[in-house]
């Protein structure tokens, strides 16, 4: 019995043991568990890089920079200094380096931290001269930074230091995208070295208005600008010539209501500028619900601009034909449409096309107040450029590239004005006085009817003068009347 007795004791004792055991265990696990550790994190909340391109976001490599580095420590951390390794290629002028501590609700509030700064290898190290606040918002400022000038995407890779001299690794970084250097932007930056270039400089008028270095490095920007205002024109200048057209036969027309139409339409659009008109078109139908696309919406409104004044060089061509001409057409059995297609249009096409050479000019240089309505032309391209850059250059540079196309074609339309002339008084070359002998013989209208028409043309042409010599009012020159023009 006694034996028994003390069995159950042992055991007793045993479990209460292996109880208690358990106890421990559990107790020092809660312990570990609730006992405070250190999570090293310094939370990367911003890393960019200023971008140094005029008129845009971008950062081009070989091109001063600044980057900016922004991050958020634990609340438990004290950040003693913090390390940058920059891309391989990348230089950096350390002494302008500044870090700041932000603080309030809205991180208003700065302070500058006293900070020594050492530069080796690629690798930025930026020691506080006393731990920081624990839990501080930091920013670090890396200035005259310059990337490689072949571009990319530029990864940092950094580390912090605690107050305890532990040193723990930043989470990844983010990227920062890197233009490659362009020909025109390395040769304004060796022209901004050049010592002529700072002599020119040295002078207001010319840094403001001819700067060789912003001069340069506005070319491509605002050559894209040429582009679209090429591009407009050579949309609109197609489209407002047939339209011109009819305008100018419903104007000659003998029903009121197109002649009441087209004359209307052309002396609303004559008389009011052009710049009105573009605000009307693209401020006022999206007001309407009306939602068309810049470009196309710029190549409509100048197109029905160009073509009320088409209408009336197209008028005067037409009515600049001999009546001649007309009634020759009609001798020959040619009907109204056939006269207009094959013997008057032809001659008022060759008549008129210096003035629409002209015009098409004035088209083109009117695409600039496209600029006004956000269009990215000539003009709204370097406009922003002189935003950024505080020069007047670029507005030269625009300047040149409608140079480009106005002096040529003035030229041209010189070109054909004289040729006309000789044309009409007969003082052109050998040949040229041989053919105006000949058609002074046999009439003006052969030249409409082209040489395909063969005799009939001769015979269209004798028949005309003689009809003429026969009215009694006739005089040699005079043009189509709008009542011949109405028969048509």
């Amino acid at each position: 019995m006694h034996m028994q007795n003390l069995k159950a004791n042992t055991v007793r004792t045993a479990f209460c043991a292996l109880l208690v055991s358990f106890a421990l265990v559990f107790a020092g696990a809660a312990q570990v568990a609730v006992a405070p550790t250190n999570a090293y994190a310094l939370d990367t909340a911003k890393c960019t890089a200023k971008p140094n391109v005029s008129g845009s976001s971008d950062v081009l490599g070989g091109v001063e920079t600044r980057i900016t580095w922004e991050g958020q420590a634990d609340p438990d951390e004290q950040i003693a200094g913090v390390t940058f390794t920059l891309p391989e290629g990348t230089t950096c002028e350390p002494g302008d380096t500044r870090a700041t501590m932000l603080t309030g609700d809205d991180l208003m509030t700065r302070t500058n931290l006293d900070v020594s700064v050492d530069y080796k290898d690629g690798k930025l190290t930026v020691n506080f001269s006393e731990p920081a606040q624990a839990g501080g918002y930091f920013r670090v400022e890396i200035y005259k930074v310059k990337f490689s000038e072949m571009g990319g995407d530029m990864q940092l890779t950094g580390a912090y230091t605690l107050a305890d001299g532990t040193e723990v690794a930043m989470d990844t970084l983010p990227a920062i995208t890197v233009k490659s250097h362009s020909f025109f932007e390395s040769l304004s930056d060796s022209l901004a070295q050049q010592d002529w270039v700072k002599s020119w400089n040295s002078v207001l008028f010319l840094k403001l208005f001819l700067n060789p270095s912003v001069f340069v490095s506005s070319l491509p920007v605002v050559f894209w600008g040429f582009l679209m205002a090429i591009g407009i024109v050579a949309c609109a200048f197609p489209l407002a010539i047939p339209f011109g057209l009819l305008l100018s036969l419903m104007r000659m027309s003998k029903l009121r209501v197109l002649r009441g139409i087209a004359t209307a339409y052309v002396n609303v659009v004559r008389g009011t500028p052009l710049f009105l008109q573009i605000y009307i078109a693209f401020f006022g139908l999206p007001l309407a619900g009306i939602q068309i696309p810049t470009f196309p919406l710029g190549v409509i409104v100048l197109a029905m601009n160009s073509s009320a004044y088409l209408c009336e060089i197209f008028r005067a061509g037409i009515q600049s034909i001999s009546k001649g001409q007309f009634e020759a057409a009609r001798s020959l059995g040619m009907n109204g449409a056939q006269t207009m297609l094959f013997v008057i249009i032809p001659q008022t096409v060759r008549r008129v096309i210096p003035t629409m050479t002209s015009e098409f000019i004035l088209l083109y240089k009117d695409t600039s107040m496209l600029a006004a309505v956000g269009t990215m032309e000539i003009v709204m391209n370097a406009k922003t450029i002189v935003a950024s850059t505080g020069s007047i250059t670029p507005y030269v540079v625009a300047a040149c590239f409608y140079l480009i196309i106005t002096l040529p074609l003035a030229k041209v339309v010189g070109n054909l004005e004289s040729r006309l002339a000789s044309n009409d008084t007969g003082k052109g070359g050998k040949k040229k006085r041989k053919s105006k002998k000949h058609a002074i013989g046999t009439g003006d209208a052969a030249g409409a009817l082209g040489s395909g028409a063969g005799t009939a043309a001769a015979e269209a042409r004798a028949t005309g003068d003689a009809v003429a010599a026969k009215r009694p009012d006739a005089v040699e020159g005079t043009g189509i009347t709008p009542e011949q023009m109405s028969s048509l």
